[in-house]
């Protein structure tokens, strides 16, 4: 058994880093009411931008956006991964992570080549590690997305699809779900399916009509904006989405942290008490039987 000071210092340092979990968690506690607040707040915008593109892509023009088109054959793969900068938020990169290479597996045994764009320091580090084709990255985006740090890196992707260097575009990221769940997923960015391009307001005769606008300066021009601007708008929303989701997990592990600290200084504190009990009692038998040889 360890001796009293060895067990009085492991009591203290797990009470240090209970201190600190405990600390980190209610800081991702307030951060995360901030996160999902800005990731509410996206949603009228994409929604809209969408309700947009939508009908701008059924209107009555000669000129269709190459993002509209589907590829007969598919040879190359762009794919976007989005994690978090930092740790200390559960299994929730590993998910997505996992999501991701267990995909491109698939794709490789296809015959299919692959090219990755990395949003977050985890999802760069895990692909360079695997020896993954990383054509762009962009780190550091701290609490609050910031859509002209993301540019730079999405751009290398699209730009990628409409000079047919790739035939897909797949993003992967997690999905707030609620406080305790986030689930990752991956979905096809380009070419932008029916499904997606859907409005949700949809439903109604009127809405379903084709839809045509009065163009200025010329329709090629508006629609590349407009499709450029709301493929945009969905990797701000799937990184809103990430950020929300990293700190409902940062929260979560940081209190089964708190709480696993506070079992193991219980049993760390019982077996100190054990150990002065047996000191004691060692100590009083020794004196005890001095008195009676004397």
């Amino acid at each position: 058994m360890a001796g009293s000071r060895e067990i009085r210092n492991k009591i203290k340092s797990v009470k240090n880093t209970q201190k600190i979990t405990r600390a980190m968690e209610m800081v991702a506690a307030s951060k995360m009411r901030k996160a999902q607040e800005r990731m509410k707040k996206a949603r009228p915008y994409g929604e809209k931008i969408r309700n947009v593109a939508a009908h701008m892509s059924k209107a009555n023009t000669e000129y269709r956006h190459s993002f509209l088109i589907t590829r007969d054959t598919v040879k190359r793969i762009g794919i976007i991964v989005v994690t978090s900068d930092k740790g200390l938020c559960g299994g929730l990169n590993t998910n997505v992570l996992r999501k991701t290479i267990n995909q491109m597996k698939a794709w490789q045994a296809e015959g299919e080549q692959i090219e990755v764009c990395c949003i977050g320091n985890k999802g760069l580090g895990f692909m360079s590690r695997i020896g993954a084709s990383v054509v762009s990255q962009v780190t550091g985006l701290g609490d609050t997305p910031d859509i002209g740090k993301l540019i730079g890196a999405v751009k290398v992707i699209l730009d990628g699809y409409s000079q047919d260097r790739f035939d897909r575009v797949y993003l992967f990221y997690n999905c707030f779900v609620n406080t305790m769940k986030q689930e990752p997923v991956m979905e096809q960015l380009l070419p932008l399916t029916d499904e997606r391009m859907k409005s949700s307001k949809e439903g109604n005769d009127k809405s379903k009509l084709p839809w045509d606008y009065i163009y200025e300066p010329e329709a090629k021009s508006v629609i590349d904006d407009v499709m450029v601007r709301y493929v945009e708008a969905i990797i701000y929303q799937a990184v809103a989405e990430n950020m929300a989701s990293e700190q409902s997990a940062r929260m979560v592990a940081m209190k089964a942290a708190s709480d696993n600290a506070g079992n193991v200084i219980d049993e760390l504190t019982l077996i100190y008490n054990k150990s002065r009990q047996a000191a004691i009692t060692k100590e009083l038998s020794e004196i005890v039987g001095g008195a009676a040889a004397v």
